[in-house]
């Protein structure tokens, strides 16, 4: 009966720390896109969250997550250099 429950119990991702911190930068970056996107500061904590999480996902072995994540890295770069050129 132990044996059944236990083999139930979920197992947790590692690497769980970098999700978070991107999670909370790519909501921080969208606070600053809806409040104050005049400043394009957004697009920075966009890129790093959308980096780390690409880097999570590599680590998980999760390529859908993983081209996603980088797509969105390399049309955050692309706008940067946009607004910088």
């Amino acid at each position: 009966m132990i044996s059944k429950l236990t083999k139930n119990k979920p197992m947790k991702k590692p690497y769980q720390v970098l999700a978070w911190i991107s999670t909370f930068s790519i909501l921080s970056g969208a606070f600053l896109a809806s409040f104050v996107p005049e400043l394009y500061y957004h697009h920075y904590f966009f890129l790093f969250g959308n980096g780390l999480l690409a880097l999570t996902a590599f680590l998980w072995r999760e390529y859908s997550l993983l081209v996603l994540n980088s797509g969105l890295s390399l049309i955050y770069i692309i706008g940067i250099f946009y607004e910088v050129l």
